[in-house]
């Protein structure tokens, strides 16, 4: 009894090993993944759009910036025209699975040149033929210390927008 209790014990924390290993694997997966997706953009290649779904939505920074993944290809033409269209490095990702892995969501802390640091969420749907963003959504970092100089910023423009 002692020998089949060790062995459901050890073939238990065999299964745990198995199950970290897959999300750790997983999680490198994704991030080799995300990571492409942001150097196609850095570099203009035109495989960034293939990597976003059909039905795929994209979100920016501005509140008009809500697009299908064909309107924000059209949108972003002018920039992947260029040599580099714009670059997002990961300082953190943080990476979430299903119990299935077949969707996956990720949360990331963002350096970029032109920006700052920014944040963005997004959700990602394996399928037989791998990964494909289902939606991301951009937004700028501001600290909580300067939130009410940005939000007054933001107000002043709106209002001279309406003239």
């Amino acid at each position: 009894m002692k020998r089949l209790l060790a062995a459901a014990v050890l073939f238990l924390g065999l299964l745990g090993l198995a199950q970290a290993e897959t999300d750790a694997t997983l999680t490198r997966q994704v991030n080799a993944f995300v990571d492409e997706w942001h150097d196609d953009a850095a570099n203009a290649r035109m495989a960034y759009f293939d990597k976003i779904a059909r039905d795929g939505i994209y979100i920016g920074t501005d509140r008009t910036e809500l697009w299908g993944r064909d309107a924000f290809k059209t949108w972003a033409k002018k920039y992947f025209d260029r040599k580099a269209a714009w670059s997002f490095k990961a300082t953190r990702r943080n990476v979430y699975a299903s119990a299935d892995k077949s969707l996956i969501w990720f949360d990331e802390l963002l350096d970029t040149p032109n920006m700052g640091h920014c944040m963005a969420s997004g959700v990602i749907r394996k399928t037989a033929k791998g990964f494909e963003i289902v939606h991301y959504q951009l937004s700028v970092a501001v600290p909580n210390e300067v939130v009410d100089q940005v939000t007054k910023t933001i107000r002043d423009h709106e209002k001279a927008a309406k003239k």
